[in-house]
């Protein structure tokens, strides 16, 4: 099964008050660095990589695939079903967020390997990213809005398979979520 690695990392940041949020260093490097090495780490098929209007080629891997989302202030639907479309040839996307960067390749890996239609990984039990979604569940997902996969999770729980994995995931908002993970 072809399965692509797609980072969602087209926000805006708009609760981060310095900059933007994805070129804010973070041990050493810019935050949205962390996770895409993560899913290139991975070793999917392919790794993309959806932008918004902030330039972020040159601290991304150069191996990624970077695809634009010119509609990236509508909504995180809207980055998804950039990356959805960008993936046609792939049969799974597993699915996570440029602002959390201490999620691990293991992760990404972890949840690349289930078999469910929708796989999510867990973190002692909370449910975090990164999410795979089977082709099967695509047309299921929202086209519009600030939701994506959690729509699927929630009117869809028999499609659902947890992944345990190990990493931190609490995602970067603001300046002081930035420096309690430094």
């Amino acid at each position: 099964m072809r399965t692509a690695a797609l980072v969602l990392a087209a926000g805006g940041g708009s609760r981060f008050a310095d900059g933007h949020k994805l070129l804010a260093p973070f041990r050493g490097r810019a935050l949205v660095t962390w996770a895409a090495e993560a899913a290139e780490a991975a070793a999917l098929d392919e790794t993309i990589v959806v932008v918004g209007e902030t330039p972020l080629t040159d601290v991304l891997p150069g191996t990624v695939t970077v695809i634009p989302n010119p509609d990236w202030a509508a909504g995180v639907a809207t980055s998804l079903q950039t990356g959805l479309y960008a993936a046609a040839a792939y049969d799974a996307v597993v699915v996570g967020l440029a602002d959390q960067p201490l999620i691990p390749a293991s992760a990404w890996r972890a949840v690349a390997a289930s078999a469910s239609p929708v796989a999510v990984a867990t973190y002692c039990g909370r449910r975090r990213n990164p999410v795979r979604l089977a082709r099967s569940v695509w047309p299921l997902l929202p086209s519009t809005g600030d939701e994506g996969a959690r729509v699927v999770m929630r009117d869809h729980p028999d499609l659902v398979a947890e992944v345990p994995c190990v990493g931190e995931p609490d995602d970067i908002d603001t300046v002081a979520d930035l420096r309690a993970l430094s």
